[in-house]
């Protein structure tokens, strides 16, 4: 069994601005943690920090240790690149590579990473297209321009892109905010079945979103996690005044 992500005394700067301070959390397996709280609170900062994603913003820092199974990731000699293998990421807006087709936009990491053979190839990315819910949809259309997909069809896309190089968890930075309701539906019921096979951790400021797709929640305000729980309770009956606060609308 996984041990999922442990973050110990997690630090984060941008120059001399501090981020995050001093977060402990530990990341379920096989489980939808999400992470919610206002605009500026370090969300999104503190996801790219389990990936080693804040590092590439010039004079961002990290203090603090990340494990996923047991195995520190800021640790000397750990390659970043090897790192976000594992740990996928999936952006707010659908950001298919507009010059590939479809085929080749699930195909971009592989290559990468050094798969060359072509039936290979195709067998994995049907696998990854198949595990994004899109293949049905796409399998006449793989010579197409990634970016004629609708929205939905998009942001799938770039889930069956991460999911490709089989990472062992996902990360999600506000997937469905630029999508309408019927693909956000599609995109949470994709989320509900990767689960089985996949640690997710989910960004969003939608806090019904949050309530139906995850098992944890975290209340991040002001760079500091104030509030971390099972879902279901930390929306009934959350422990920190600022959380009720923030759950019924009185900031935000």
């Amino acid at each position: 069994m996984a041990d999922g992500i442990q973050v110990k005394q997690l630090n984060a700067w941008f120059d001399t601005l501090q981020v995050l301070r001093d977060i402990d959390l530990d990341i379920a397996p096989n489980a939808v943690t999400a992470i919610i709280g206002p605009s500026g609170c370090g969300k999104s900062t503190f996801i790219r920090c389990l990936n080693r994603m804040h590092e590439v913003v010039l004079g961002a820092r990290v203090r603090g240790q990340v494990l996923l199974n047991g195995e520190e990731l800021y640790a000397p000699g750990i390659d970043p690149v090897q790192v976000r293998r594992r740990i996928g990421m999936v952006f707010q807006k659908p950001n298919p590579f507009p010059t590939m087709s479809v085929s080749d936009n699930v195909a971009a990491g592989l290559r990468l990473g050094g798969v060359k053979r072509q039936a290979a190839l195709q067998e994995m990315v049907e696998r990854a297209l198949r595990q994004a819910a899109l293949w049905d949809e796409v399998k006449d259309h793989l010579g197409k321009s990634g970016a004629s997909l609708s929205g939905g069809q998009q942001q799938r896309l770039c889930i069956a892109r991460a999911l490709a190089v089989e990472p062992e968890v996902l990360l999600m930075d506000e997937p469905c905010s630029a999508l309408d309701p019927i693909a956000t539906a599609k995109i949470e019921e994709l989320i509900h079945d990767l689960k089985r096979e996949l640690t997710i951790v989910i960004v969003t400021h939608n806090m019904q979103q949050a309530a139906r797709v995850s098992e944890w929640t975290g209340f991040f305000l002001l760079g500091e996690l104030v509030e971390f729980g099972v879902t279901r309770d930390l929306f009934r009956t959350p422990r920190d005044h600022r959380t009720e606060a923030y759950l019924t609308g009185r900031f935000g």
